[in-house]
């Protein structure tokens, strides 16, 4: 058991030169796309950080206003999303996200002119549809290039580093309160704007000179041809591109696929609520007895992320070493979230509770990395464009619901006990183990289906192994 997992950590090859070439994918797709996640979750992590440094006594903000423009921002974010998985298909990855991330560099910067929270809401609406492009965008990158065996490894990498960007943030922002606040006539959570936008400009440039694209059309001048060949035969053979029309509509919506994971990850993306609206943070800033100083609303919640990231490398490297089995992370974040939610509804004036439950709920960022690998895992044998669409609108659809969700359940003004949020916590945790069983089945099923008579999947269609006649009107995927 030790021998064969160390065996999967250093990520044996049996192909010649196949460990050479999975080494440069990691480096130049994995160094450009953790740096691109780290600052677009930096950027999304600094609003709540500027928030509770001065921001909302600045702009003056009022009742929900915070909350409303994480809404705005969730709305963009979704518009964005299959629009920019479906660029890929026409722009290069190598100019289309170095392109996004330039123009949300410069909307980064421009929020520290902002003097409304209005402003701020106009400039995250676009800044959302910039920076929709990276998360499904860059899963669909890796399921390109990366085997199933590869797949959750590179996903956690990729996720973590986004962890990093919220952990790091507030530590930046408690050095620019110290150092810079009042430079130039600037208060510091002006400063964390500008300081954002700069530092992402550098890995832009990067991206545009030397990110490989995708195997059937990289010119990267760090590939052989021999290495651009085998890159290609290592992942299966399916159609490079469907054409977006209505008969592909169709088809989408005639696969369990995109119903299955789309409810998947809007399940999912609730239950990272705590988290991912800042619960610790706002807990704090609005505690009625304890008054916490800036320093200390920084840093203290980067104990969340920093939970995260360790779970992610955790559940990604062990459910790649088991086989593939992403669905036990479900089950994972069905406990977490009715225990968390259950023990801060017993004790809401335990203050070592509420953080050591907020600390916990951090886990639950793993569904990240290993249920969109599971998505890439599952489509596999399908068309390259169905797996883009079902990706994003994995994204879409959690972005869409929680664009209410975290208003009705996780206001501000519910601060500092969410006690509508935590019933709402034990709800969609239940619902999470319910829906991961049932995929479990979908699954099974589909490839007990492909095993079963002698067929396999070629372009998405049903061959016969013995007469090679295809059937194009029926697909493995099919409900």
């Amino acid at each position: 058991m030790t021998s064969s997992f160390l065996q999967y950590l250093q990520g044996s090859k049996n192909s010649p030169g196949e460990r050479k070439l999975v080494q440069k994918l990691d480096f130049f797709i994995l160094t450009f796309c953790c740096l691109m996640y780290f600052l677009n979750y930096l950027d999304r992590s600094n609003l709540t950080n500027a928030y509770v440094t001065g921001m909302q006594q600045d702009l003056d903000f009022k009742g929900n206003q915070f909350n409303q423009i994480n809404t705005v921002f969730t709305v963009g974010y979704t518009i964005g999303q299959v629009p920019c998985n479906i660029a890929l298909y026409y722009i290069k990855p190598r100019i289309f996200f170095p392109s996004c991330m330039v123009v949300w560099a410069a909307l980064t910067m421009a929020t520290a002119a902002a003097q409304h929270p209005r402003d701020i809401m106009a400039i995250r609406f676009f800044q959302a549809i910039f920076e929709s492009s990276t998360f499904a965008g860059t899963h669909y990158i890796l399921g390109s290039w990366y085997t199933s065996s590869e797949l959750g490894k590179r996903s956690g990498i990729f996720t973590a580093s986004g962890l990093a960007g919220t952990m790091i943030g507030g530590f930046i922002q408690t050095g620019i309160n110290s150092s810079m606040d009042g430079l130039g006539g600037l208060n510091g959570w002006r400063w964390l704007f500008i300081i954002d936008g700069i530092i992402t400009l550098p890995v832009a440039l990067y991206g545009f000179l030397l990110f490989p694209d995708t195997p059937q059309n990289t010119n990267a001048p760090y590939l052989t041809a021999e290495e651009k060949a085998l890159a290609i035969s290592r992942v299966p053979e399916v159609s490079e591109k469907t054409p977006i029309s209505l008969s592909f509509l169709k088809h989408c919506f005639s696969t369990w696929y995109w119903y299955f994971f789309t409810i998947l990850w809007i399940i999912a993306g609730e239950t990272e609520s705590f988290s991912s609206n800042s619960l610790l943070a706002l807990y704090m800033n609005a505690h009625p007895t304890k008054k916490y100083t800036k320093a200390q609303k920084n840093n203290y919640p980067t104990g969340v992320p920093a939970v995260g990231i360790v779970a992610t490398l955790f559940w990604a490297t062990l459910t790649d070493f088991m086989g593939g089995k992403r669905y036990l992370v479900g089950y994972w974040i069905a406990i977490t979230g009715v225990i968390t939610s259950a023990l801060i509804l017993a004790y809401p004036d335990r203050t070592s509770i509420h953080f050591g439950m907020y600390y916990w709920a951090g886990s639950v960022y793993a569904c990240q990395a290993t249920f969109f690998a599971w998505a890439n895992d599952v489509l596999r044998y399908e068309e390259d464009s169905l797996r883009a669409v079902v990706i994003a609108s994995m994204n879409m659809g959690s972005n869409a619901i929680n664009a209410w969700w975290s208003i009705v359940f996780y206001g501000a003004n519910f601060a500092p006990y969410f006690v509508r949020g935590m019933w709402a916590m034990i709800a969609v945790s239940i619902a999470m183990a319910i829906w991961t069983a049932l995929l479990v089945w979908m699954q099974v099923r589909t490839e007990r289906r492909r095993e079963e008579g002698g067929v396999y999947v070629s372009h998405g269609a049903v061959v016969n192994k013995q007469s090679d006649e295809v059937d194009e009107g029926q697909r493995v995927g099919a409900v």
